[in-house]
């Protein structure tokens, strides 16, 4: 009986240690894949328009918040009570 229950512990953690090794294979390769088909593109076409993703480009100015004045906006009593 000992040898049987060895023999079947050990499959388990043969079995366990194989498919952690190939989900790493596979999740990697998957992730090229979707590098090269999907991101690598974007990223050079949108460097050949001239194209950019962020809103501002790095400049002399101190910080990037906006100030937020209360007047530009509506009135926010409506929306006390709103549900």
């Amino acid at each position: 009986m000992s040898k049987a229950k060895n023999l079947v512990i050990g499959f388990k953690e043969g079995s366990l240690s194989f498919g952690l090794c190939i989900s790493t294979l596979v999740n990697s390769f998957l992730l090229l894949i979707v590098y090269l088909l999907g991101i690598a593109p974007t990223s050079l076409i949108a460097k050949l328009f001239g194209k950019s993703f962020l809103k501002k480009k790095p400049g002399k100015e101190k910080t990037y918040w906006k100030s937020l004045d209360q007047k530009d906006y509506e009135s926010t009593s409506r929306l006390y009570k709103q549900f």
